[in-house]
């Protein structure tokens, strides 16, 4: 699973002229599923994302989980971060999950940041979105499952 996580002041998504989910400060996770990803892939970037330490701290800091500064997290699913773009000018999408696979699998990946007492918005799964953000420092995180020790 591949996961771009950015830190937002607010950021919404919107489907055919009607916003559908917002957030103010949080987070934005941009997620992508591959063949073969499974719950451990899920467990490993929820985890990650929900407390990894990159808010400011009294001391402008960054020290603070999007738990800590009780934040809320927008998730968006993301085939085209599975893309292949290493030949050619057209991307591949070979290792991206098919959707019947990936629809319920980033359900469960959702399922996981709230159980880790996350508040999550989502987008709307394989419809043509615009998400809008405002990327707060700019601070911008990729996470990858099967680049993890």
């Amino acid at each position: 699973m591949i996961a771009v996580l950015q830190r937002v002041s607010r950021a919404s998504v919107t489907v055919e002229q009607h916003i559908i989910a917002e957030t103010g400060p949080g987070l934005l996770i941009l997620a992508g599923l591959e063949k073969g990803d499974g719950d451990n892939d899920l467990d490993h970037i929820a985890r990650k994302c929900v407390e990894l330490r990159i808010f400011p701290d009294d001391e402008g800091k960054m020290n603070r989980s999007v738990l800590e500064i009780g934040g809320a997290i927008l998730a968006v699913s993301q085939f085209t971060l599975a893309a292949d773009i290493r030949k050619g000018r057209r991307p591949s999408f070979d290792t991206a999950m098919p959707p019947d696979e990936a629809s319920p699998l980033f359900d469960l990946f959702v399922k996981k940041l709230s159980a880790l007492g996350a508040t999550v918005a989502t987008g709307s799964f394989g419809a043509h979105m615009q998400v809008a953000l405002v990327n707060d420092g700019p601070v911008t995180f990729i996470l990858d499952s099967r680049k993890r020790l």
